[in-house]
């Protein structure tokens, strides 16, 4: 959700203006507008309440809210066409499974309450400025573009303090939204690419063991020096598939950053790159496993794209922490030129970082090098943030 910034009309003048008309049809029409507003809150809250005690109280009560939510976007239309305010439009309300968890989400709605509210106090103050603005079309109409940009003023105030979003949190909520689809994404990819590595890999190499050992059982007898040869095969076949299984666990969650941590598991990644990498972990406790999963995907991820794109000749890999935050620096020497923007794997590690409130920040000019800068929350191994000895101040 993308908010436009106001466009504030340009100062009343004594010369009537295409603003100030706007301003006095807005205002004229509050009346009418806060007349219905008022009456169907007082309806909807009225029958909700009274008959709470029955089954079709709660129920109206949550159908009234869920009209609201309506009226205050007919109200946010009317203030934008008129006055030239532009708020968020609030976050739509998380779907729920069952007509319980809908009633209740419907009847905690901070966003349907402020609507009604609005609605509510709206009707004196529609009366004063029908008035007012009526009388200074007859009476006052030298100084009218002035009393409508002083009551239009007070309007644009309601507006944006009832009927816009509650800013952090409904921010927050859509924010949540979208990574929760993006890690749902990131999961079933993982999943789908898992089970193709072992149907390809370890699962065909085992078929095909399989297969050779009941060959050389057969020949065991008739042929043991024959026998003997599909055997060692089978041995040699053995370690292979041994190995794309370490290779497969290791793309799940590696052992060695279990039982020793992210420098260990790190120095690991580090020797596996084609280019000499030195490795620098400076953390004085270890974050949550799954911070560390993450942190070790990330740097893996990065230092294959150094193995594959750079044609550098030297890369680095520093960690360390700055107050609630794990940081990663990836550097090489190479070409230069990664622009997460051009669709690259950058992209997508931006994206998974994002999911977890992480960031992810690319220097990269044409020729290098290439620095490549990753944050994400840190959390200690008992759930908690608490702050710890590491390297203090921004990098």
């Amino acid at each position: 959700m993308s908010s436009n910034p106001d466009t504030p009309p340009p100062p009343a003048r004594l010369a009537y203006g295409r603003h100030t008309w706007k301003e006095v049809a807005h205002l004229l029409a509050d009346l009418p507008c806060a007349l219905a507003g008022f009456v169907y809150a007082v309806v909807t809250i009225a029958l909700g309440v009274g008959l709470a005690v029955t089954v079709v109280g709660l129920p109206l009560l949550a159908l009234g809210l869920a009209g609201a939510r309506g009226m205050g976007r007919s109200e946010r239309a009317r203030a934008r066409a008129l006055l030239g305010v532009r708020v968020d439009s609030p976050s739509r309300l998380p779907h729920r499974d069952g007509f319980l968890p809908w009633l209740w989400a419907q009847l905690k709605d901070p966003v349907a309450w402020r609507s009604q509210l609005y609605g509510f106090i709206r009707l004196p103050w529609g009366v004063l400025t029908f008035t007012v603005t009526l009388v200074s079309l007859v009476v006052l109409w030298p100084v009218l573009p002035f009393v409508a940009r002083g009551l239009a003023n007070a309007d644009r105030a309601m507006v944006r303090g009832l009927l816009s979003p509650s800013d952090e949190l409904e921010r927050r909520i859509a924010e949540l939204e979208s990574d929760r689809g993006v890690v749902v994404d990131t999961a079933a990819a993982d999943l789908r690419r898992i089970e193709r590595d072992l149907h390809d890999g370890a699962q065909a190499r085992l078929v095909a063991l399989a297969m050779d050992l009941g060959l050389a059982k057969e020949k065991l007898a008739r042929d043991p020096r024959a026998a003997a040869v599909m055997v060692d095969e089978a041995h040699g076949e053995v370690k292979l598939a041994l190995q794309e299984l370490r290779d497969l666990a290791r793309g799940i969650h590696p052992a060695v950053l279990t039982d020793r941590g992210l420098d260990a598991a790190l120095s690991s990644v580090a020797a596996r790159c084609t280019v000499p990498v030195k490795v620098s972990v400076d953390l004085a406790e270890r974050p949550a496993e799954a911070i560390e999963g993450i942190a070790y995907f990330t740097v893996s991820e990065l230092l294959q794209n150094v193995s594959k794109h750079s044609r550098g000749r030297s890369a680095s890999v520093e960690v360390w922490r700055t107050e609630e935050r794990l940081m990663l620096q990836v550097r090489d020497d190479g070409l230069g030129g990664a622009d997460p923007a051009a669709g690259s794997g950058l992209a997508g590690l931006a994206e998974r970082l994002g999911a977890v409130d992480g960031v992810l920040a690319v220097d990269s000019p044409a020729g290098g090098p290439t620095t490549v800068t990753a944050e994400l929350p840190w959390r200690n191994r008992d759930g908690q943030d608490r702050s710890g000895a590491g390297r203090n101040g921004a990098r």
